[in-house]
């Protein structure tokens, strides 16, 4: 499928920019992010959408929290343009995520989703019903990469003494390497329909910080602590852990991170004394 034009919503995004660098070798590669295209809009999106052989949409309403007060705008940027998107392509690659399950146990591609336990997971699951025609449904889980805020940063930036909670489980997935997954799906031409892509290795968040500050050699007390320690305005599943039985899978969580942290070239310069953070 290679020389084929691709279009990649939400590529100024995590997820969305390393989508692009991943397909920018071999084919035609168009990227836009929200001042180019307004998905919830759906003359917009028919008008010009049409055209492009695949599209990829790696946009979306992401803040969990702000979510349940913010409900009209989840869902309008979750499921309604997840259905205009649907109505306009060839080809739709479309992403959504594990906080649709919540029991003990790993969940496959045919498994009924379980939980809509927030708001950010209702919209995303009012999503995935509202794909039609020819889609790839591509589930993942908690997510970190290059080009945003995530888990990892975070832990990297706090001091010597960390609490996590340990009572959510799931798969931390590297957005580079379902980035890659995401090319070889779409080239291998498998049957259309749901596929569960994640990164090797159930874990909860406390596991998860433990191999972060292993991996990069600081010395940080990781205490873990339950969930109600850390109340929020969404609901967490406590086990989301997505099972892959379709594809080949993808490497471990630690040899992802790995190579994650290796690569953080740009979060070790020192700022000049002209720059100032602010938190």
């Amino acid at each position: 499928m290679a020389g084929e034009k691709i279009l990649i919503l939400g590529a100024k995004g995590m997820l969305g920019s390393d989508l692009f660098a991943v397909f920018e070798d071999g084919y035609e590669v168009t990227g836009w992010d929200r001042e180019d295209l307004d998905i919830t809009d759906r003359d917009s999106v028919l008008e010009k959408v049409r055209g492009f052989d695949i599209v990829i949409n790696a946009a979306g309403y992401t803040a969990v929290d702000k979510a349940e007060k913010e409900r009209d705008e989840a869902f309008k940027l979750n499921s309604d343009a997840v259905a205009y998107l649907s109505e306009a392509s060839a080809i739709l690659v479309h992403f959504s995520t594990d906080y649709i399950f919540d029991s003990e146990k790993e969940h496959a591609e045919d498994d009924a989703p379980d939980a809509e336990q927030s708001v950010y997971s209702a919209s995303k699951l009012a999503g995935e019903r509202n794909l039609q025609g020819t889609y790839y449904l591509i589930r993942t889980s908690w997510l970190y990469g290059r080009n945003g805020r995530n888990f990892v940063d975070t832990m990297l930036s706090l001091g010597n003494e960390v609490r996590v909670v340990n009572d959510q489980i799931s798969k931390p997935t590297y957005t580079l390497d379902l980035a890659r997954a995401t090319r070889d799906l779409i080239e291998d031409k498998p049957d259309y329909g749901t596929y569960h892509l994640v990164n090797e290795g159930i874990m909860s968040w406390f596991d998860f910080a433990e191999k972060i500050f292993e991996l990069s050699g600081k010395n940080v007390k990781v205490t873990p602590v339950p969930t109600s320690e850390f109340p929020r305005p969404a609901r967490r599943p406590s086990y989301s852990a997505l099972k892959n039985t379709k594809r080949p899978k993808m490497r471990s969580v630690e040899e992802a991170l790995g190579e994650y942290l290796k690569n953080q070239d740009t979060k070790k310069q020192e700022p000049n004394k002209n720059q100032i953070l602010k938190l």
